[in-house]
């Protein structure tokens, strides 16, 4: 099944728990929410206690992506935040396996996600360890980027590792992505879908988002 994943940094931030509803309405399944601390991409977004606001009133999946140095430090107030999902970067921790067995202390998800420039190979010794990767498909720390279609086979290299060792792996892909090319994702081996724009955008998300299911219906992963 194809999971949508509306990034908050395209919603109306005057208007943040409107437009939640108005997209869990719409039919996604997740709110990715980018935490950003202008050191390991240079843009601020918001925090834990924005996240705890939202929390009572809704019931997406909260996927909370850290986009943060040294994230170990600050995964317990995303837990009490509401994160169902918590994922941080390879790049960004000290020390990475430390940085998951904490998470999964937790009892949240744990996900870890790679930014373009990082070889997927750096990656793969932490998938067994995981419940869902993310495969970053443009640099981070920016909405309104195009999709770097080299990124893909990232994609692909790590849904060929997931099912050759029988791994239960999400697989989640976020920059750029939107009907016209969600299809090439999904043919990569991508799963959870993060769009930000093309869905927070739209005067009818729910268009969009039954666009991109029929497109990552009309293109499964081709091994």
């Amino acid at each position: 099944m194809i999971y949508v994943a509306p990034s908050l940094l395209a919603a109306d931030f005057a208007n943040l728990k409107a437009d939640v509803k108005r997209i869990a309405d719409a039919g996604a399944n997740y709110l990715h929410l980018d935490v950003m601390d202008g050191a390991f991409v240079p843009n601020i977004s918001f925090g834990a206690p924005v996240i705890a606001s939202l929390r009572p009133h809704s019931r997406l999946i909260f996927d909370v992506h850290l986009m943060i140095m040294d994230p170990i430090r600050y995964i317990e107030d995303f837990v009490k935040a509401g994160a169902d999902i918590i994922t941080i970067h390879l790049e960004s921790c000290a020390d990475p396996m430390k940085a998951i067995q904490a998470i999964r202390a937790r009892e949240v998800r744990c996900a870890m996600a790679i930014s373009p420039a990082t070889p997927v190979e750096k990656l793969i010794p932490f998938l067994p360890h995981l419940d869902m990767a993310l495969i970053m498909t443009v640099v981070p720390g920016f909405g309104g980027q195009a999709l770097i279609p080299e990124t893909l086979e990232k994609v692909r290299t790590v849904k060929r590792y997931a099912d050759s060792h029988g791994l239960n792996l999400d697989i989640e892909v976020d920059g750029g992505i939107k009907p016209e090319n969600v299809g090439l994702t999904t043919a990569a081996g991508a799963n959870i879908i993060v769009a930000g724009s093309a869905v927070f955008g739209s005067k009818q998300p729910r268009t969009v988002i039954e666009d991109m299911r029929k497109s990552a219906a009309e293109h499964p992963y081709q091994a």
